[in-house]
């Protein structure tokens, strides 16, 4: 990929997460400098994780036009909420989902880039796309989004599986990009609209009382 590609992806991806960020801040009436703060960390905390994993200079202190993009998205979110104050919950699932696929593409490219085996690119990919909204959710006091049972990591996971099967059949890198997009996106958002969910243990209505345990 291209420096300039990775350039547009990055600031696209701070952007929408910044935007999810200020949306949930909004929701769970978080006021002031607040709303930034929880913004930022959901805009930057995926990639630092990537980065310092890595071992490379942290993207945003590397290049500030990432903090630029960030700060610039949580100042349009603010001035969009107060003219229009019924912000509906779509919006915050609609952004989450594209700043998670793109985060997702960084992960994957990065790891590539610095020499990783696809496993290792995929995993980055998932842990880049993840990580800032579960710092955001917990934050926010909420049951973090990847700890549910719809798709989430594994939307990303799936968008990882998308792009390593067109990456080896040798497709151009945009088509690699758009099939990882897509795919884990759709699959987010279908969670969303037709209630799909990954449940992996199934307990029986017994074992559940069994595991009841109290802690007064």
């Amino acid at each position: 990929m291209t420096a300039e590609y990775f350039m547009v992806l990055g600031l696209l991806g701070v952007a929408f997460f910044a935007v999810a960020g200020a949306l949930l801040g909004y929701e769970k009436n978080i006021s002031g400098f607040g709303v930034v703060v929880v913004a930022t960390v959901t805009a930057l905390g995926g990639g630092t994780l990537r980065d310092i994993l890595l071992n490379k200079p942290v993207f945003w202190i590397a290049t500030p036009q990432y903090l630029y993009s960030t700060y610039g998205a949580v100042i349009a979110t603010i001035a969009f909420i107060r003219y229009l104050p019924r912000v509906n919950n779509y919006y915050f699932l609609l952004v989450d989902a594209v700043g998670m696929a793109l985060f997702n593409i960084m992960g994957i490219e990065k790891a590539l880039i610095n020499g990783s085996g696809m496993v290792v690119a995929i995993t980055m990919g998932i842990t880049t796309g993840i990580f800032g909204g579960l710092i955001r959710d917990v934050i926010c006091r909420e049951v973090p989004t990847v700890m549910r049972s719809e798709p989430y990591a594994s939307a990303c996971l799936a968008g990882g599986a998308v792009y390593a099967a067109l990456f080896s059949l040798n497709v151009d890198y945009i088509w690699c990009i758009l099939g990882s997009f897509f795919t884990t996106i759709f699959l987010r958002l279908g969670s969303l609209h037709w209630g799909w969910h990954l449940t992996i243990f199934r307990k029986k209505t017994s074992e559940i009382k069994a595991t009841n345990f109290s802690y007064e």
